[in-house]
């Protein structure tokens, strides 16, 4: 391949070297941001030899390579130089900024996804209290339930100051600062002088009296407005003084100005946002639910799913529960899943059912992306279907009058979540289920799809384009004929296909083996690069699964490529978007070309400090040559030694 002809293509196709405003990359994809996304040539991008997918993630346009990112990197750079720039200087050389949706949608992205496990952790605790209250285990005059209570609320009464810390990574800010910043809009003196409802003021300047508990916007506008003074504190502080005049100056200036101006501002930006989500409800209750019904797969493939997010914390933390977010989603994953399991009964592809089947279960319990990349996208039909059926589930969701009480991601398995003072809720929720269910099912049935591996057409009956030729007197075309005995002949052909040969990989990190279709990122979980399975480490030790040559090493120690002697190429990927890292909290323990038995250290790491930063830590492991095989399976789930059995690689002759 050539990767230096690549890289000027690629350069070509997304406007320029003078529209690149950022380029790194990770262990398996290019990661660009733009100053004008409408330059950039996705479909393009996507046909050229050498790239395997593009996802538009997060504010990023991530173009994925596999295990040659690095050459094509290297490449583009080097393009980057000959024409007199990169992405550095471009980013100086500029003042203009990437679409401002774009722009929001990542600053949502980033502040909200350290914060979503205790949001869940909170909301599901809310949901078991009420199936204990419920049940007649706790009353609400005990003890218990008033601890449980606090307990669950804790993540939404505190929210400014976990929403601080993500986005102090979106802007670029002490973590520390802007958590104190938060933690001093929450202070009980304030809170006392807002019940009291007595005028203040700072300097003769007028302050508004605001509860910032439970607030969304005014937070992340306030740490916005807090790393331009920290910038101001750190150019102007004498550096022999600087280390307590910086966070003086900070605090004085930063937290009066979010309690004058950009919280109140934000507070009624909140207010605003949650009045027209209450209008449209009270008038028109079944259209927000059919809409994110119908449009969640769009909203996922394009990274706008988290727009509502904050609209949906915010009713939870306030009224709590939420009606924005959740009963559309329902609809739509559990649609999701029944279009594509229509596909799997349907299909004579084995492959295609094996995959439709497993990515169909994971999207019933409230993982799409497996389904929606790997088997909804590609065949089209199918995706249609899914909004139809995420549409008609999403009406009923919406007249019932379906809410959410917890932030969890809405399927079989998230039923909990819909349990609350209304008893009728949770019956709702399970109507919705078998509506949507039955709705994406039946129109990914009725619609067909383009069967490729058995090179026919299937219509609403599953029969063949070949069978649908049959003249008026019962027999077939002689066309149609041929076709079908091809078929049969290629399938008697693959039947006795043996198996002459079997590798077992394995653990390369002791912890938790599960699925792919686990891993919270749509290229490893669609399988995009490959066959596999994941690992939720419980130590940071990463060992050589099989004896081999370790191929590749990236400088940020986060991924390591290793070819096993039998021929079989892996890919271990510590975290997920752990490249951002540097390099930090990782220790090589071994270089590119070394030999290693199975068992010996390749890499240690800083488990917790990776999760402290906000990473999820989960290890993805590939085959990355999986077309070369016959079939890839994980051998087991649950917890296991570094060492035991993991994968087993099969060929064929």
């Amino acid at each position: 391949m050539d990767y230096k002809a690549l890289g000027k293509k690629l350069i070509d196709l997304v406007g320029g070297t003078e529209n690149i405003r950022q380029l790194t990359h990770c262990a398996t994809r290019l990661r660009f941001e733009f100053y004008d996304m409408g330059k950039v040539k996705t479909k393009e991008i996507e046909s050229q030899p050498g790239v395997i997918s593009v996802v538009e993630k997060g504010g990023q346009f991530q173009v994925i390579i596999g295990n040659e990112v690095q050459t094509a990197f290297r490449a583009i750079k080097e393009e980057m130089k000959e024409d007199g720039n990169s992405s550095e200087e471009t980013q100086e050389s500029t003042s203009e900024k990437k679409g401002i949706v774009n722009e929001i949608i990542s600053v949502i992205s980033t502040t909200f996804t350290p914060v979503i496990p205790a949001l869940i952790g909170g909301g599901m605790i809310k949901a078991v209290l009420s199936i204990l209250v419920l049940a007649g285990l706790v009353k609400d005059t005990e003890s218990t339930y008033t601890i449980l209570s606090f307990i669950s609320d804790a993540p939404f009464y505190f929210m400014p100051v976990l929403l601080a810390y993500g986005a102090s990574l979106k802007f670029k800010c002490s973590p520390i600062m802007a958590m104190t910043m938060a933690c001093a809009l929450l202070s009980p003196t304030w809170s006392g002088i807002v019940a009291a409802g007595e005028s203040v003021d700072f300097f003769k300047i007028p302050t508004l009296l605001v509860d910032y508990s439970y607030s969304v916007i005014p937070i992340i506008l306030s740490v916005w407005i807090l790393s331009y003074v920290e910038k101001f504190a750190e150019k102007y502080s004498p550096s022999v003084i600087k280390f307590f005049l910086k966070p003086m100056i900070i605090m004085f200036i930063a937290i009066p100005i979010a309690l004058i101006v950009v919280g109140p501002l934000g507070n009624l930006l909140n207010d605003l946002v949650q009045s027209g989500a209450n209008f449209l409800n009270d008038r028109v209750s079944w259209l927000i639910p059919m809409l994110m019904g119908a449009f969640q797969p769009f909203l996922t493939l394009t990274g706008t799913a988290w727009a509502m997010t904050p609209i949906a914390t915010s009713q939870i933390s306030t009224l709590g529960y939420e009606i924005v977010n959740g009963p559309g989603m329902l609809a739509s994953n559990i649609a999701q899943g029944g279009a594509t399991l229509a596909v799997a009964m349907k299909t004579k592809d084995k492959n295609l059912k094996q995959l439709a089947s497993s990515s169909g279960f994971t999207a019933v319990m409230g993982i799409t992306e497996p389904c929606l990349y790997g088997v909804l996208l590609k065949l089209k039909r199918p995706f249609v279907a899914s909004m139809i059926g995420g549409a008609i589930g999403g009406i009923y969701a919406g007249l019932s009058g379906l809410v959410r009480y917890a932030f969890v991601s809405p399927g079989l398995t998230a039923i909990p979540a819909f349990i609350g003072e209304n008893p009728m809720n949770v019956v709702h929720a399970v109507i919705t289920i078998v509506i949507s269910f039955v709705a994406g099912f039946a129109a990914s049935w009725i619609l067909g799809f383009k069967d490729e591996g058995a090179e026919v057409e299937t219509d609403a009956d599953g029969k063949s384009e070949a069978d649908a030729k049959k003249n008026a007197d019962g027999t077939k075309d002689e066309e149609a004929e041929t076709a079908t005995t091809n078929t049969t002949k290629k399938d008697e052909k693959a039947s006795e296909t043996k198996e002459i040969a079997s590798e077992v990989i394995g653990m390369p990190v002791s912890g938790k083996a599960a699925p792919l279709s686990e891993v919270n990122d749509t290229v490893f979980s669609g399988e995009v690069l490959g066959k596999g399975g994941a690992i939720f480490p419980e130590e940071g030790k990463v060992y050589a699964p099989a004896d081999g040559t370790v191929t590749l090493f990236f400088d940020t120690g986060h991924a390591i490529g290793m070819c096993t002697e039998n021929g079989t190429e892996l890919l271990i990927h510590v975290g997920i978007d752990t490249v951002n890292l540097e390099g930090k909290y990782f220790e090589p323990q071994v270089t590119v070309d070394t030999k290693v038995k199975k068992g010996d250290l390749l890499l240690t790491f800083d488990l917790e400090a990776i999760k402290a930063e906000g990473y999820d830590t989960v290890i993805p492991v590939i085959v990355t040559n999986t077309s070369d095989f016959k079939e890839v399976s994980l051998v087991k789930e649950g917890t296991a030694k570094a060492g035991e059995d993991f994968l087993c690689v099969k060929r064929g002759e």
